[in-house]
């Protein structure tokens, strides 16, 4: 579902500033993959999600999805093929607009628009059920403006609105990161069921190496712009903190030291 070969991405090229953020960098993912993105501060994580995004093209390689060679082609282009929910609970949604307004235009991203009613009482009842299944009580809340909502439950709609039109890839940057730990594990459960039912295809980026053990079937570590731990199947579900750790510095060469991640053990 997503190849990439040989990205590279070098941010003030030539100038004091330089900094390499993705070197070489190569990852091929199959449908229905939910792989966990895990590493130090600088790894060039949210480079990658960025790049597969279309925020900016690489110097170097390409990114195809589901075959079709998405490398240069503009942001704007892409999103039908893509899910995103960003760590800031802000963005992603229309704060002065309902949750069923959010969750229509949602609903038709990527159709052809036509002068009708742009929520139906079909539609209100089908985002109703949807919401439900959240156990929020936002069902109940169809006509509130979703500046209203808190923390966890605007990045749950924006879970819902991402995933509502089944995205080829759904990528996750850090979506729990700004929230308080009890509604960040219920994000993630929201989070886990909404990628198992649909299979699917997701990048979850976090700082928490708990969270990137506990979730997914797959697990990359990123250093210096490029993968240096690939973990999946039977080995990741025995897989350890302590265990993975010990991959990272026999890998790399060197202590794993961010003390952000360090921190979230």
């Amino acid at each position: 579902m997503l190849k990439i070969t040989d990205l590279q991405k070098t941010f003030n090229a030539g100038t004091i500033n330089e900094k390499i953020a993705l070197s070489g960098f190569d990852l091929n993912i199959a449908d229905g993959d939910f792989v966990t993105v895990i590493g130090g501060n600088g790894a060039g994580k949210s480079t990658l999600l960025n790049a597969i995004a279309g925020v900016w093209k690489p110097d170097f390689g390409t990114i195809e999805i589901d075959g079709v060679d998405v490398t240069n082609m503009p942001e704007h282009k892409r999103a039908k093929f893509l899910g995103r929910v960003f760590q800031d609970p802000m963005k992603g949604t229309a704060p002065d607009m309902e949750i069923a307004e959010n969750l229509s235009i949602a609903s038709k991203r990527g159709l052809k628009r036509s002068f009708r009613w742009g929520c139906s009482r079909k539609d209100r009842e089908s985002y109703r059920e949807l919401l439900s299944q959240l156990e929020l009580g936002l069902e109940n809340r169809l006509s509130t403006k979703v500046g209203l909502l808190s923390g966890g439950q605007r990045q749950a709609v924006t879970l819902l609105m991402a995933t509502l039109r089944k995205p080829k890839i759904l990528l996750l940057d850090e979506h729990t990161a700004a929230l308080d730990p009890k509604t960040a594990a219920k994000v993630l459960e929201i989070t886990n069921k909404l990628v198992c039912e649909n299979h699917l295809t997701t990048l979850m980026i976090t700082h928490n190496m708990h969270d990137a053990i506990a979730y997914g079937n797959r697990l990359i570590m990123m250093h210096e712009g490029r993968v240096v731990v690939d973990v999946s199947g039977e080995e990741k579900k025995k897989l350890t903190i302590e265990h993975l750790l010990g991959l990272f510095e026999e890998a790399s060469g060197k202590k794993f030291s961010d003390d952000k991640v360090m921190l979230s053990k």
